[in-house]
């Protein structure tokens, strides 16, 4: 399964073991979706929204820092690191779209807005810039959150590709504030 090519640069593997928190807690964590479902969705994300951005940037400049949330990752991120007392992550299944398609037991989705997400860099680049080009190719992404000028941008695709800007204010919550030079651009 970790070999399944998900569009021209990224294979699943890399998608699903990117985060930190992964990283510290592998030998613990399946990173990988129960959902064929799931599956076609993040390779809807890469042909539409990521593999766009590579091919103008390159894979070398290319920093992918949250792919795929499994039901193991999440359960991981919700926790608190033993040694700093702080969670391992920021986690939204209901919102953000990192668990693409998978189920919870009770047969519903995690995520009703469905679609897949990432979020991501450009190496040496303004992450504003990153957000002026996508803008400026009409990318179709479905949400995005703009954190801050050096920090990855949340990019998603899925069926309702609302097109939605978010950026976060200094309590972490997220507004249309400034978001305004890109809407003008935008779609």
């Amino acid at each position: 399964m970790k070999d399944v090519k998900l569009g021209k640069y990224l294979t699943l593997e890399s998608f699903c073991t990117c985060t930190q928190t992964y990283q510290k807690y592998a030998t613990q964590i399946n990173p990988y979706p129960d959902s064929q479902i799931s599956i076609v969705a993040i390779q809807a994300l890469n042909q539409w929204i990521i593999d766009p951005i590579i091919d103008h940037f390159g894979l070398e400049q290319f920093q992918l820092t949250y792919g795929f949330c499994s039901k193991d990752l999440k359960r991981f991120l919700e926790k608190k690191d033993p040694i700093t007392g702080l969670k391992n992550g920021r986690v939204a299944p209901n919102l953000d779209q990192h668990i693409a398609h998978e189920v919870k037991k009770n047969g519903r989705y995690y995520c009703e807005r469905l679609g897949a997400a990432c979020d991501c860099q450009i190496k040496d680049l303004d992450s504003g810039e990153l957000v002026d080009w996508i803008i400026a190719q009409k990318l179709p992404f479905d949400s995005l959150y703009f954190y801050g000028q050096n920090r990855p941008i949340h990019l998603s695709y899925g069926p309702q590709n609302k097109g939605d800007i978010w950026t976060f204010n200094a309590a972490g919550l997220p507004t249309k504030k400034g978001t305004e030079r890109w809407k003008k651009e935008g779609r």
